[in-house]
């Protein structure tokens, strides 16, 4: 016979899916830098969220995170230097590539995840 004055044991929160490491956590990630494009703090949430889930996930989906946080430092380089050379109008080119450049990274990397591959070089600059 239980005790009425104990309380019933509670069970061990669940969190949800897509917040621990590994895939799910990485197409989120990728889904919000690609909604950066009309919401821009999103892609500074997925690099938040990049960052709480390195070294944790282990394996190949470490270079996910890798690549995921070079692309967004690097399009925000791409995207200062595009906004200074806009007084030239060349920026407004270097920009486009900008964009277009992030969206790749970023189609590569969610076919590489639903794949289960690691990106191949996930310190490179390029695709």
């Amino acid at each position: 016979m239980s005790d009425p004055t104990t309380p019933p044991p509670v069970a061990p929160r669940q969190s949800d899916r897509w917040l621990e490491p590994g895939p799910t956590n990485v197409q989120v990630i990728y889904v919000l830098y690609l909604v950066g494009f009309v919401i821009g703090i999103s892609a500074i949430v997925g690099l938040v969220m990049a960052y709480i889930n390195r070294g944790k996930a282990g394996g190949w989906i470490e270079t996910h995170y890798t690549w995921l946080i070079r692309t967004f430092w690097i399009a925000l380089l791409g995207g200062v230097v595009s906004l200074l050379l806009m007084i030239v109008a060349v920026g407004f080119l270097l920009g486009i590539a900008v964009a277009i450049w992030v969206i790749v990274r970023c189609i590569v990397g969610l076919q590489a995840v639903s794949r289960n591959e690691p990106i191949r070089n996930p310190e490179s600059w390029m695709l």
